[in-house]
């Protein structure tokens, strides 16, 4: 395949912006999405490029600035050696004349994809073209006997269903049963019906005398389909249920090569989604509605269905806690850990450009509901989805499969990925697709991620008290909020016996009834009297008022549950001549 062969492909509309007919016969080796203003150690040779130009930025009125940032980006195609580059036209409405005297001064042949082209059907339409072009030179190749590579690449080509192309290479190479999996280890196709369980080692009767337990036999190694991943979640492995012999391993590997292709189409479908995904999010943000309504359409998802909006995060730091990947080109590839499995990235860095590492995680989780989704990341450390299913299934389905993101074996886990605190995320009202439904809905997934409970995801539904409210406030705001109105009490029970601090709690659970409020605090309920009066001299609010119920009841909430302790021992009540004993 060539870059003049795009032209040709009359439904997506590429058009040239500027080559010459030379560059347009350079050959292409595959496709890879980025919007990395520097992407140049992610791209392989011969590769076409396809970019939204989010990294591009209009509002600098300067000429010489604008052409500059042109020219590091085309400088960086040219180096690594692309073949050619696509950029869309919907960010911006059109390519700019910066960009296309970039790629003339380094020779980079410009293309441009109109706004009604999705980047999902550009990757789709050049690997088929590609396979078409392996079809017809992959006699002899990786030692796969010519008639069954034909045959595999024939189903290829016709986008056959993994499964039966894989019970089909079983049968006629006779290798073992085998399973396509992501390096997080979700299972993509089988030839088999269930994937054998690992033998566990058996529990030995008692005995007499000890018994050594052989330990059990270790998993066959698996394959490396195409590049590794630039996470675990899109690096593709080809896994042999039992030990294949000399002869079955070559021709597995021979089957992992022609595979490859497929694993690198699926990274790039993923990555044009998330391309897609952050432009919707940018437009929803930006308040502008018909062109969200528009992206909407241009991300995959089915029109007029309802959509779920999820928030995630992944890891427990602040800013940073969806992980990052070290260095990304939004589905590009990146470096194997030394010592891991084939197909495992690197772990996620300091700085994660594009959020690539977290919106591939949510993806993760959700592709088990086999429902229409995208997922982006969210700029802040972590990522959102909007998902064509209802919000209690969502929350069912997330229920169980972030926990296993978690558990993954060794560095593919997303605690070894991410650091501590594991993966969470919140789960926003099911509204209809339209931009001025979706906006508000994200706010209040953004919110049930942050006032999930522990160890729960997190629903906007199930936020139905004051409680469930504020702890979807940051715990900065809380504690203020909790130090001006309580500071005082807190005070005086540093240097008391008496803690004004649980008597408020106790008031203000018992609805302000003076006698029931004495019978839990085991006081007479003079001394409750007083010690209210206490709290409102010091507090400045009156008990009386709901409004300054209202603040102080918030503000108890707001602190922490060591303050709201019981008095120490029960206080009998104390009466000498009809009055209580004073207090506090």
């Amino acid at each position: 395949m060539i870059v003049g062969d795009l032209l040709a492909l009359d439904e997506l509309h590429i058009e040239v912006a500027w080559a010459t007919p030379d560059l347009l016969g350079r050959e292409v080796t595959g496709v890879t999405s980025t919007d990395l203003q520097d992407p140049a150690r992610y791209l392989r040779p011969g590769e076409v490029v396809l970019t939204g130009l989010v990294w591009w930025r209009p509002e600098d009125t300067r000429p010489a600035p604008r052409l500059a940032t042109a020219l590091r980006f085309a400088n960086a195609l040219r180096s690594a050696e692309a073949a050619a580059l696509l950029a869309g036209e919907g960010t911006h409405g059109t390519v700019p004349p910066e960009l296309a005297e970039a790629c003339r001064r380094h020779g980079v042949p410009l293309l441009s994809v109109p706004s009604g082209t999705s980047f999902r059907a550009v990757t789709d339409r050049i690997y088929l073209r590609l396979w078409g072009d392996l079809q017809a030179g992959a006699e002899g190749r990786a030692g796969l006997p010519a008639e069954v590579r034909r045959t595999l690449t024939s189903m290829l080509g016709a986008d056959a269903p993994l499964d039966g192309l894989l019970r089909r290479a079983v049968a006629d190479l006779g290798v073992p049963d085998c399973s396509l999996v992501t390096g997080a280890g979700r299972v993509l196709a089988s030839s088999a019906d269930a994937r054998p369980v690992p033998p566990r080692t058996p529990v030995p009767p008692r005995a007499p005398a000890p018994t050594l337990v052989p330990a059990p036999a270790p998993a066959p190694a698996p394959i490396q389909v195409g590049p590794p991943g630039t996470t675990p979640f899109d690096g593709w492995l080809l896994q042999p249920h039992t030990e294949p012999g000399p002869a079955a391993a070559t021709m597995l590997h021979g089957l992992a090569d022609l595979l490859a292709p497929l694993a690198e189409r699926a990274r790039a479908t993923a990555a044009a989604q998330r391309q897609a995904g952050t432009r919707l999010l940018e437009l929803l943000a930006a308040g502008a509605d018909p062109e969200a309504d528009h992206a909407l359409s241009l991300a995959g998802l089915p029109p007029r269905l309802p959509l779920t909006p999820v928030a995630a995060r992944f890891g427990s730091a602040g800013g940073s806690a969806g992980g990052s990947v070290r260095g990304s080109a939004g589905g590009s590839t990146a470096a194997t850990v030394p010592g891991t499995a084939p197909g495992t990235a690197a772990p996620p860095g300091p700085a994660d450009p594009t959020g690539a590492w977290a919106a591939a995680a949510l993806a993760e989780a959700l592709h088990p509901t086999a429902a229409p989704f995208v997922a982006a990341p969210d700029g802040r450390g972590g990522a959102v989805a909007l998902v064509a299913l209802p919000e209690d299934a969502v929350a069912a389905a997330l229920d169980l499969t972030l926990p296993r993101l978690d558990e993954g074996p060794g560095p593919t886990g997303v605690r070894a990925q991410a650091g501590p605190g594991g993966p969470a995320a919140g789960v926003g009202p099911t509204v209809p697709p339209t931009a001025a439904d979706l906006r508000p809905a994200l706010v209040q997934a953004r919110y049930a991620l942050d006032a999930r409970p522990p160890g729960a995801v997190g629903r906007w539904a199930s936020t139905a008290s004051l409680a469930d409210l504020l702890r979807g406030i940051p715990p900065e705001v809380t504690a203020a909020f909790h130090q001006r109105l309580l500071a005082p009490l807190v005070d005086h029970d540093r240097h008391n016996t008496v803690s004004l601090v649980a008597t408020l709690d106790a008031f203000l659970r018992h609805n302000a009834s003076w006698s029931r409020t004495a019978e839990a605090l085991h006081v007479h309920v003079n001394t409750v009297h007083y010690r209210v009066k206490r709290i409102e001299e010091l507090t400045g609010r009156s008990l009386l008022r709901l409004d300054d119920r209202l603040d102080l009841r918030t503000a108890l909430l707001c602190a922490p549950a060591a303050l709201l302790r019981a008095p120490a021992a029960p206080e009998a009540p104390v009466v000498a001549k009809g009055r209580a004993r004073r207090a506090g």
